[in-house]
């Protein structure tokens, strides 16, 4: 009866239904033929009772195997789903797919931002296009691409200075550690690292062609020369990575001091032998800028500067100003408009001594020839950075700028010499 009961829920069964046609579902009934690939056809049932079946493999609901007679189908109209054959027991590959092809069309973004078409073909083997940079010229020459990015430019849409001198310093510190001479120290070898020696840079001379602009990519070549007994030569060398053109040109002395006694030092002959092997037999890309300058005071200057003082992030690992900080407060007591219509040509740096955090500074600028620079187009300035309350001298410079717009500088009559 319970049998009974349970197949009537499932299968209706007419009330005038002989005794044979239920005693033949006792043994499971005739469902209907079913194919051995899993296709359906109706049921051959004498009463004109009509099964649709699906022979698919049994699923699983929460662990637990449904049997045969769960799958059954008693609604005519029920689609069944697709037979199962191999094809469409394959996984879905689809998602793999989409995503390889969006790692592909990433990659080939990245490589078409490469402009290759550079007007050299010589310069595609020179592009260093992650900033890694690498030896080159039979291992003499270290070489480094930089990116000009948004926050290193400035008003006239143009790499600052400080920028291209920030891109010196770092390929210079670079150089020492992919010749494998970095020590535990700030650019110092192995063996200056033993007597607590690190370079410091003397005189800086930098000569500016033509300024970057944003998104573009330069080109920096670096190398060492002798200089005297006790000095080495570091000069540079700034390309446009696309055309090879050259847009500025550096050279540098460096002398060692000690880092405790904070008192210059000779080369010892132990890391003369480390660093000779790498210097170069070449001229100075810049003529020695050796001109004698007028003393320069708040008597004589045109614009003086006051209460220059660094912050924790102007010191570098030796405890003193980074040398590239000395240009922007050099540049803080040029006249302004000397600063909005001319741009930096060329510019010379005689480091006297340190600066240290507690350093109060100030700076002075003076106009070589005043007014009548303006008639040549060319502006010479002098300046000094001292401790403030004429104490000793930090820095000695001297600026060359030209006009940056020919429509601009004839509305230039003349400079204020008032304090700035």
């Amino acid at each position: 009866m319970v049998a009974t009961a349970a197949t009537a829920s499932l299968f209706p069964i007419s009330s005038s239904q002989p005794d044979s046609a239920k005693n033949s579902g006792k043994h499971g009934g005739s469902f209907g033929n079913v194919d051995p690939r899993g296709l359906k056809s109706k049921s051959r049932s004498s009463n004109g009772l009509q099964v649709k079946t699906n022979a698919q493999a049994p699923a699983k609901v929460n662990g637990t195997r449904i049997g045969v007679m769960d799958g059954l189908k008693t609604d005519d109209n029920v689609t069944s789903g697709a037979p199962r054959t191999f094809i469409n027991q394959l996984p879905d590959w689809s998602m793999l797919l989409a995503a390889i092809t969006t790692i592909f069309l990433a990659a080939e973004k990245q490589w078409m931002m490469l402009d290759w078409k550079t007007k050299r073909p010589d310069m595609l083997a020179d592009l260093d296009p992650f900033g890694f940079g690498r030896i080159v010229e039979d291992g003499f020459v270290f070489r480094q691409n930089f990116s000009i990015r948004s926050y290193e430019i400035g008003a006239d849409r143009t790499a600052s200075v400080e920028t291209l001198m920030n891109h010196l310093q770092e390929t210079a510190l670079n150089h020492v550690k992919n010749a494998g001479l970095l020590g535990d120290g700030f650019g110092s070898t192995p063996e200056m690292s033993k007597r607590n020696l690190f370079w410091v840079v003397t005189k800086m001379q930098v000569l500016v062609d033509r300024y970057p602009t944003w998104g573009d990519v330069v080109q920096v070549d670096t190398w060492v020369a002798a200089s005297g007994k006790n000095s080495m030569r570091r000069d540079w060398l700034v390309r446009d990575c696309k055309t090879g053109e050259i847009l500025t040109r550096a050279s540098s002395n460096w002398v060692m001091m000690n880092k405790v006694t904070r008192r210059l030092s000779k080369i010892p002959d132990e890391v003369r032998t480390e660093i000779e092997q790498y210097f170069v037999d070449t001229p100075p890309v810049i003529d020695d800028d050796s001109i004698k300058l007028p003393k320069l005071d708040e008597h004589t200057a045109d614009h003086v500067r006051n209460g220059l003082t660094p912050k924790w992030s102007d010191l570098d690992v030796n405890q003193h100003v980074n040398n590239v900080k000395y240009v922007g407060w050099i540049l803080e007591s040029a006249p302004q408009r000397v600063v909005e219509n001319y741009e930096l040509a060329s510019i010379t740096l005689e480091y006297r001594r340190e600066c240290m955090k507690d350093s109060v500074l100030q700076s002075l600028t003076s106009l070589l020839g005043g007014d009548a620079t303006v008639a040549t187009g060319v502006i010479d300035c002098q300046h000094l950075l001292r401790l403030e309350g004429g104490g000793g001298e930090i820095v000695k410079g001297r600026t060359k700028w030209r006009p940056k717009y020919a429509n601009r500088f004839k509305n230039i009559n003349h400079f204020p010499t008032e304090s700035g």
